[in-house]
């Protein structure tokens, strides 16, 4: 599918990170770009300098994404290009002590079903709501395509660390959910892949010490450095201008392999 003004997009958490990237990119190829985030602030300035339109937006509630996507149709029209980043990454150990009295705790079920509320509900919700707009829209290549969607997972899908219990689980479940959904809207043309970013320059590693930051570079086998968010976007644009991508995973991540901890 080709990026051109004829077409509309929505990004989610796409006032920052990965998907301030992907929403530039978009809107540098002309597309319109509706940035669906609960920064509002820096979801408005992403907006003004790209063009594009913010929609505060928390994709793990019915009501906030029917309204955000209304707002964004009636402004853009229905959205070919569908990329969920927005996403949410606690720590928490199965078991940890309290720092205060040394006590046993467990990990907390909240912490846990909102992480998958965010990261695993939250994308499922955004594809079957767009989707259900897009199977009515008229095909856009000579395939038969309607459109793309592009989810963000993360290579905690497969080598995650201590702590990351909820957000593996999330993102594992990005990863699994991938072909069926691909098989399932192939009937309407919709074609559906995943990202595994490694270590991006994302806001989680703003507040990171520069002796740490370095320790986490030379991790990465090469290049050894965080990607940047431009390089993510880079992808994006590649799944959606090559219509055989389709139903996996791509792992993005200079060849890093996560260490326990």
């Amino acid at each position: 599918m080709k990026l051109d003004s004829s077409l509309a997009a929505i990004v989610t958490g796409g006032a920052s990170g990965l998907g301030e990237g992907t929403a530039r990119m978009l809107a540098t190829n002309g597309v319109k770009v509706a940035l669906f985030d609960m920064n509002a602030e820096a979801g408005e300035r992403v907006a003004k300098e790209i063009g594009g339109l913010f929609v505060s937006c928390d994709v793990s509630n019915d009501a906030s994404v029917d309204a955000a996507l209304l707002e964004a149709r009636k402004a853009h029209g229905i959205e070919r290009i569908l990329v969920n980043c927005a996403g949410i990454a606690p720590g928490r150990r199965v078991v940890s002590k309290k720092r205060d009295t040394g006590e046993l705790v467990a990990h907390d079920l909240a912490t846990f079903e909102k992480v998958l509320a965010v990261n695993l509900a939250g994308t499922f919700r955004m594809i079957a709501r767009s989707a259900l707009a897009l199977a009515a829209e008229p095909p856009v290549t000579e395939d038969g395509g309607r459109g793309v969607f592009v989810c963000t997972a993360s290579v905690a899908a497969e080598d995650g660390q201590i702590g990351q219990a909820a957000y593996s689980a999330s993102k594992g479940g990005v990863v699994g959910m991938t072909l069926p959904i691909a098989r399932d809207l192939a009937q309407v043309g919709i074609r559906v892949m995943t990202i595994m970013p490694g270590l991006f320059e994302t806001p989680m590693f703003a507040s990171v010490p520069d002796d740490y930051r370095k320790t986490l570079e030379a991790s990465i086998p090469h290049p050894s450095r965080l990607g940047r968010p431009a390089e993510y976007a880079a992808l994006v644009k590649s799944i959606i201008e090559n219509d055989m991508l389709n139903g996996t995973a791509i792992r993005l991540d200079g060849a890093i392999r996560l260490a326990p901890k």
